[in-house]
């Protein structure tokens, strides 16, 4: 075993309590969300447990019966006491089995429901966070919340909420029946219960700790292996195999340790209940024996109904049993408790992600579709026109329209991802209607960042934005980012027909617009000769297509959204020259009469903008045409002519 494992399974833990408010907010939802059906399992449950408690007192009664005609002889009379007895008895197991039935059945629908309401408020969740948060989360740890953690919440509420229910009723109804027959007896079954509960303490004090710590280790090992799928194709051509593995094994001893120490903790409780059980069955009988011999008068509801002075062997026989089933039902509760810990470890993890700040969004600038009168003025209309306005509302209750042009300005922006260390330096820029405005210089330098804040995935730190003369902070993001056509050098495509993903830019785009989108992107060519052409489905991000017609199937996404303003960041990048040109041709219709910003390494594709601005460190040391920057010989000369690296 590795020495890394230096936990003492003898060594005193005290157990971190179980989240108790967790688990309260898990069963007010649970309650929220099924308030008929819930209560009336529950129903089903004490039912069940209230009629596997009853029998020990007809047993009773029946083992008094025969005593009492064993003597007599007398079996036809035997049989007309005894026979209600029983037929009762059958009675009372038939309706816990009934009972049992329908609760399992309710619980099976009630579990599945609830979980199917927990993925979606996830997932719901998950689409209102910022873009931070998945930069700074694991996705696969992400993706652990949704299986993992889920599933351990499906452990709890199918098996461990009804099972502790029906146990503790349980518990408590043989407590009383064995109070009812004697004390002496029942105090025997006290003092073997604290012993139960000193040494399952003691046994089962890490096991909710390192149920969390196992958790959060199963989400880390998920994280590394999606990683390493991801990017596989690089593992093996740089021979990192043996790396991948080492670093594999490390998180894999982290989980293997965590959930040894865990289940360990956990699982060595049973057998201990269990032998506790098996003395204290002895001991009753020894102690009841003794009481037996020596005629104690017994102290009991019994003995004052029944008239039992003494402890008889009727008394002492269904007594053993109920021991044995008391023991039984407290072993099972401390079994419970530990599914518990460790779904309440699932269920921190899951609200955790539940309670994170959304993204923050104050704007109330929103976009409308308009129609422009001669005279000038904008009318709201319903129908879309092939125009949009925003529709600015002002605290005196008045609205001004303003025609969506797609100017843009950055007055003096900072900006930092971690406080203290900016990456954005005193950025001012204006870029009018119909402008191809270009971004150049080395990686890191702040050019993605600068398209990120136009898309209020980030929020700057200092100066302005202004977007068709208006505080970019004011506009709803939706809005905005509907204004805003993006093509990333990454391209992320869905499971589901090319059509599909190009509509994905504009949902109740019709198929005509959608392959006009891909006429002007230069795609029509090669989907038309795809097997299904634009039915064609594609999947795992589109793996059968190649890196640029991937591309070329993104740009005519943005391409049928028709926005004002276009972002393509590295766009061609992933293009041979030949595919290029006739990208080029495509996006350079879809730029027309568009504002929009290009961030390129090929500066052959950024020659013809109208600014080129050039970025080192989070400041622009340079801007002009090309023509222009050529002449000063400066920077971008130096990247033009080959004479500085862009890297």
């Amino acid at each position: 075993m590795n020495n890394k494992m230096n936990g003492k399974m003898n060594g005193k833990m005290k157990r971190p309590p179980i989240n108790a408010g967790g688990l309260k907010r898990l069963i007010s939802m649970l309650v929220k969300s099924y308030p008929v059906l819930l209560p009336v399992t529950a129903g089903c449950i004490i039912l069940s447990s209230i009629t596997n408690a009853l029998p020990a007192i007809f047993q009773q009664k029946i083992i008094v019966d025969i005593e009492a005609y064993w003597k007599s002889g007398d079996w036809a009379a035997a049989s007309k006491v005894i026979l209600p007895k029983v037929l009762i008895l059958l009675g009372l197991y038939l309706l816990s089995w009934v009972a049992i039935i329908l609760y399992t059945q309710f619980m099976a629908f009630i579990t599945q429901g609830f979980l199917s309401k927990m993925r979606i408020s996830l997932f719901e969740k998950m689409q209102n966070l910022p873009i931070r948060y998945f930069d700074t989360n694991k996705h696969g740890d992400i993706m652990s919340r949704y299986t993992n953690d889920i599933d351990a919440l499906r452990q709890l509420i199918s098996q461990a909420l009804p099972t502790l229910l029906q146990t503790v009723i349980l518990i408590v109804a043989v407590f009383f029946i064995m109070l009812y027959y004697s004390l002496w007896l029942t105090l025997v079954v006290v003092l073997g219960i604290f012993g139960i509960m000193f040494v399952s303490g003691r046994a089962g004090g890490g096991s909710a700790k390192f149920f969390m710590r196992q958790q959060k280790s199963l989400g880390k090992v998920e994280g590394f292996v999606q990683e390493m799928m991801n990017g596989e194709r690089v593992v093996k051509v740089f021979n990192h195999e043996d790396q991948c593995r080492e670093d594999f094994d490390i998180l894999n001893e982290e989980l293997f340790n965590d959930g040894f120490k865990a289940h360990a903790y956990a699982n060595i409780l049973a057998p201990i209940i269990q032998n506790i059980g098996n003395i204290l069955y002895v001991l009753l009988a020894v102690v009841g024996g003794v009481l037996l011999l020596a005629k104690v008068p017994n102290i009991g509801i019994a003995s004052v109904i029944a008239g039992i002075g003494v402890v008889t062997i009727d008394i002492l026989i269904p007594f053993l049993n109920m021991a044995k089933q008391f023991t039984g039902n407290v072993n099972g509760l401390a079994q419970q408790v530990n599914s518990v810990a460790m779904a309440m470890a699932g269920a921190e993890r899951i609200f955790s992600m539940i309670d994170e700040q959304p993204e923050v969004d104050d704007g109330y600038v929103t976009l409308v579709n308009a129609r422009y009168n001669k005279d000038g003025s904008i009318i709201e209309t319903e129908k879309h026109t092939g125009h949009w306005a925003w529709k600015h509302p002002h605290g005196d209750g008045t609205l001004t329209y303003t025609p969506l042009e797609g100017n843009v300005e950055l007055l003096d922006v900072d900006f930092a991802y971690e406080e203290g260390k900016t990456v954005l330096h005193n950025i001012s820029l204006t870029a009018r209607p119909g402008e191809k405005i270009a971004f150049v210089g080395a990686t890191g330098a702040g050019k993605t960042t600068i398209t990120n804040l136009l898309n209020r995935f980030y929020d700057i730190e200092d100066g302005k934005i202004r977007y068709d003369n208006i505080n970019i902070n004011k506009i709803r993001k939706a809005d905005l980012r509907r204004s805003l056509g993006l093509v990333l050098q990454e391209t992320n495509l869905f499971t589901g027909s090319v059509m599909d993903n190009i509509r994905y830019g504009k949902l109740d785009a019709t198929d005509e617009q959608c392959k006009t989108a891909a006429k002007l992107a230069g795609a029509d060519d090669f989907i038309s000769r795809l097997p299904d052409g634009y039915d064609t489905m594609l999947e795992n991000n589109g793996e059968n297509l190649s890196q640029g017609q991937r591309q070329l199937i993104a740009i005519a996404r943005a391409a049928v959204a028709d926005p004002p303003v276009m972002i393509m960041d590295e766009a061609t990048s992933s293009i041979d020259t030949h595919t290029e040109q006739i990208v080029q041709r495509g996006m350079d219709k879809l730029m027309e009469g568009r504002t929009v910003f290009v961030i390129a390494h090929r500066l052959s594709t950024v020659k013809n903008s109208d600014v080129i601005m050039v970025l080192d460190h989070g400041r622009i040391i340079e801007r002009g045409t090309h023509e222009q920057l050529i002449k000063q010989k400066g920077q971008y000369y130096k990247l033009y002519t080959g004479a500085f690296e862009l890297e």
